[in-house]
């Protein structure tokens, strides 16, 4: 399958990419998506919630009245959850959420995200560039010429991208920049659209090609 190629002021360039229809040009597997979304964000999560149980809060342990006669509810002591200031009952512990998904799993989500992108025409692929300084104006006439003034955009760069353009792309709110070798599912669906340039297509389709 071939793609068209577009410039960094977002025209056409005359040129073609081709692409390999088993990465790009497969059935979306849109469960397999949300598996792969749920576990990245539940291995993002730290897990360190925690309150303080009766056992754990300051107080004393002495019986603040006598059991009988006084009119009031029995009180073992001050911490108890029923009195402020006391323990908290079944509170948040800490905890591990990290989930596991298998390699071929995984690697189908990818697949299916770029292929699901591509079929709703939310995939753009660009030639190669590079930029000389950094400068956030060096973006500018893309971000123009796509249209994309405050959408959420992921740029996917070649693994040896300069470091230059990804100082530069980094200040443009709601952008995201990541190497083909670091694309995962989520990336590559939480966007209003997916920029990817020429050789990161290519380095992307060896990478997911050989994990398959």
């Amino acid at each position: 399958m071939e793609v068209q190629l577009l410039t960094l002021e977002g025209k056409q360039s005359g040129r073609t990419l081709e692409l390999d229809e088993n990465i790009f040009g497969i059935t979306p597997n849109y469960h397999v998506i949300y598996l792969a979304v749920k576990q990245y964000l539940a291995n993002r999560r730290q897990g360190t919630h925690k309150t303080k149980e009766r056992g754990e809060v300051q107080g004393s342990t002495r019986k603040p009245y006598r059991q009988k006669g006084t009119g009031y509810a029995r009180a073992g002591h001050i911490r108890s959850p029923l009195w402020r200031h006391g323990g908290t009952v079944f509170g948040p512990r800490p905890r591990d959420y990290n989930q596991k998904l298998n390699k071929k799993v995984k690697n189908l989500a990818v697949r299916s995200a770029l292929s699901a992108k591509l079929q709703d025409g939310e995939l753009i692929f660009l030639e190669d560039f590079d930029f000389e300084r950094p400068s956030t104006k060096n973006i500018l006439p893309l971000i123009q010429g796509l249209q994309l003034e405050g959408k959420r955009v992921t740029l996917v760069m070649p693994n040896s991208a300069s470091l230059n353009v990804y100082l530069s792309a980094r200040n443009i709110p709601k952008w995201k920049t990541v190497r083909a070798y670091d694309l995962n599912t989520y990336y590559a669906i939480n966007n209003y659209r997916l920029l990817i340039t020429e050789s990161a297509a290519l380095q992307l389709q060896e990478r997911l090609l050989k994990k398959r």
